[in-house]
């Protein structure tokens, strides 16, 4: 009897669930289709049928989670569509929370970087710049109505990425001073970025998150 749609979606996603769980768990190297069939309680041929390789199973991971933060930077953008002040400064924000309400994620789209695994695809590459280019969109846009200082929109969005990225990874690998409470530093960091780029830096104030 062949599993209907509905079955092979639910294995699909059990798959990718359990397969994520792993990863952070117990590594790259450590993680095998077989080790995932066991924790499902299915054969390994099972998960073949879904994904031809182990890295195939995690590219679809990192892609799903680039979609995910896409279309959370999407409703941001909905949020703010003529002010590129207030969307950047939503980006930013948006970016830090989810790398820290999705820290499995996270760590595969970003942290995870084993020598052996395949290539990501280039065409699952072009999908994920996607949400580079929404801050790029926004700075070049800020930079021609005069709220941005004019600057390399792409070179711009990337040093911005950087500096969210590090804020994310030492507050998920917990190596950030303890006299440091972790949304003030979050605050702090997206007021120097709106600092950085603002035409009128002194006028920058953010309030503290709650």
């Amino acid at each position: 009897m062949e599993p209907s749609a509905q079955d092979s979606g639910d294995l699909r996603r059990r798959i990718l669930d359990t397969a994520r769980c792993l990863l952070v768990a117990d590594g790259y190297k450590r993680l095998s289709m077989r080790k995932i069939a066991r924790a499902i309680g299915y054969s390994a041929t099972s998960i073949y049928l879904h994904f031809e390789s182990k890295d195939a199973l995690v590219h679809a991971l990192i892609e799903e989670g680039m979609e995910r933060l896409y279309g959370a930077f999407r409703r941001v953008w909905a949020a703010h569509p003529d002010d590129p002040y207030a969307r950047l400064e939503a980006l930013c924000r948006c970016y830090v929370d989810f790398g820290l309400e999705h820290p499995e994620y996270y760590e595969i789209m970003y942290l995870l970087h084993p020598e052996q695994m395949a290539r990501f695809p280039a065409e699952k590459y072009r999908r994920a710049r996607r949400n580079l280019e929404l801050l790029v969109e926004t700075l070049a846009e800020g930079a021609e109505r005069g709220v941005f200082v004019p600057e390399d929109p792409l070179r711009a969005a990337s040093a911005i990425w950087a500096s969210l990225h590090g804020v994310v990874s030492l507050l998920l690998s917990r190596r950030v001073d303890v006299r440091v409470e972790p949304r003030q530093l979050v605050d702090a960091t997206i007021r120097q970025v709106l600092r950085g780029y603002a035409v009128t830096p002194l006028d920058v104030d953010l309030p503290a998150s709650g």
